[in-house]
C-alpha cells in the first residue's frame, strides 16, 4: 500500500499540510501526519495540529514525505540536521519527496533539489539557488520533476494542486476527487471571479 508522510514543524503553513493529508486520506492513501521535533505542532497562524508520530528512521519507508512551508516551519525543516539526514538517505533510494511555498529551500540545503525542476514561493528561489545553482526555477502552479521525483509548488492557494500533485506522481488516479469536490469547477471558472 502507497504510504504518505507530511511533516509538520511548528510555524507551518497548516492549509499547506492539512491539504495534502485531506485530499490523500480521502483517495484512501494511507497518510501519516508527522511532527518535527513533537507531536503538538502550533502552526503558523495558531492552530495546533496534533500529529500521529515524530520524525524517526521510519521516513525512509515512506513512497513519499511532503513538507508545507511557511518562513517559520520551513526554516525550522531546513536547520534540522536529523531530517536532513533522514531526506538525503531518501533521496539516494531514490524516493519521491515534495515541498510546497518556502519549504523547497530545505530540500535545496539537503542537496536534494540537484539539477531538478521546480518551483516555489516568489523571491525564495533565491534561497534555493544559493544552496544549488544547478536547480531549475519555474513559475509554473506545481512543477513534478519525475527524474528526480521532486513534487512542488508555490504558496497557500496553491495547495489543492499540489495535493492533486503527489497523487499523481504516486500513480493515484484522482479524477473522481477532483469532480467531487469542485476542483475542477474552480480550476475552470477561476478567471470570471478575478
Amino acid at each position: 500500500m502507497t504510504k504518505v508522510a507530511v511533516v509538520f514543524a511548528d510555524g507551518c503553513e497548516e492549509v499547506e499540510g492539512l491539504s495534502v493529508v485531506d485530499t490523500l486520506r480521502r483517495l484512501n492513501v494511507e497518510c501519516d501526519m508527522v511532527g518535527l521535533t513533537s507531536k503538538k505542532v502550533d502552526g503558523d497562524h495558531h492552530i495546533e495540529l496534533t500529529c500521529d508520530k515524530v520524525v524517526d528512521d521510519s521516513l525512509l519507508d515512506y513512497d513519499l514525505v511532503a513538507f508545507p512551508g511557511g518562513m517559520t516551519g520551513s526554516a525550522n525543516l531546513r536547520d534540522n540536521e536529523k531530517l536532513r539526514d533522514l531526506m538525503v538517505k531518501r533521496h539516494e533510494a531514490g524516493k519521491w519527496d515534495a515541498a510546497m511555498c518556502a519549504a523547497p529551500r530545505a530540500l535545496a540545503k539537503y542537496g536534494v533539489l540537484n539539477d531538478a525542476d521546480f518551483t516555489c514561493y516568489p523571491g525564495i528561489e533565491e534561497e534555493c539557488k544559493k544552496y544549488d545553482s544547478s536547480a531549475h526555477f519555474s513559475e509554473k502552479i506545481t512543477v513534478t520533476d519525475k527524474v528526480h521525483k521532486i513534487v512542488t509548488s508555490r504558496g497557500p492557494a496553491t495547495a489543492w494542486a499540489f495535493s492533486y500533485a503527489i497523487a499523481e506522481a504516486l500513480d493515484v488516479d484522482t479524477k473522481a476527487l477532483k469532480k467531487g469536490m469542485l476542483y475542477n469547477y474552480l480550476a475552470d471558472n477561476i478567471q470570471d471571479s478575478l
